[in-house]
């Protein structure tokens, strides 16, 4: 069963520097991903779910569409950048692991991408803050979804602040 995805290609390609060329197989499962990881980390399972529902079935509506369209969508376009850049030079193709590279320009080093990582998430967590204060304040009465979960549900994290891993 195919499982909808809050964003599209053309989401992604329109709010970073992913280049329209760039073929989508390269790229959807990061999507998938980020939006299995981050995504319904701060949404809750059950809101998750009501929105991926309502996109597989076309009616996103109302104050579901705006909070997809104006904090949902954000989020997710820049987590997912977060989840591809450090396999965005990788193939895995019958004969092993390949790392592209092209006669007119020159592969970046490990530290470039993690600078780039870094500012993915950066903008990632600006929006997820936004989300996060927009949640306090309309969750209640808009989106009853949000506190329903149960069992072994995500249960919404309401702290949008990544304070990376100490060792």
């Amino acid at each position: 069963m195919a499982e909808g995805l809050f964003i599209t290609r053309k989401d992604l390609v329109k709010f970073t520097s992913v280049n329209g060329n760039v073929d989508s197989d390269k790229f959807l499962q990061y999507i998938k991903i980020a939006q299995d990881i981050h995504i319904k980390n701060y949404l809750g399972t059950d809101l998750f779910n009501k929105i991926q529902d309502d996109i597989e079935a076309s009616t996103l509506t109302g104050d579901y569409l705006t909070l997809v369209t104006d904090y949902v969508k954000p989020m997710l376009v820049h987590w997912a950048m977060v989840e591809y850049l450090p396999f965005a030079a990788y193939s895995i193709a019958n004969k092993g692991v390949f790392k592209h590279s092209s006669e007119n320009a020159s592969n970046v080093e490990k530290d470039e991408i993690d600078f780039l990582i870094e500012k993915e998430r950066n903008i990632a967590q600006y929006y997820t803050d936004r989300f996060v204060d927009y949640m306090s304040f309309n969750a209640s009465g808009t989106f009853p979804e949000y506190y329903t979960n149960s069992n072994d549900d995500v249960y919404p994290d309401k702290n949008a602040n990544f304070e990376g891993w100490v060792l």
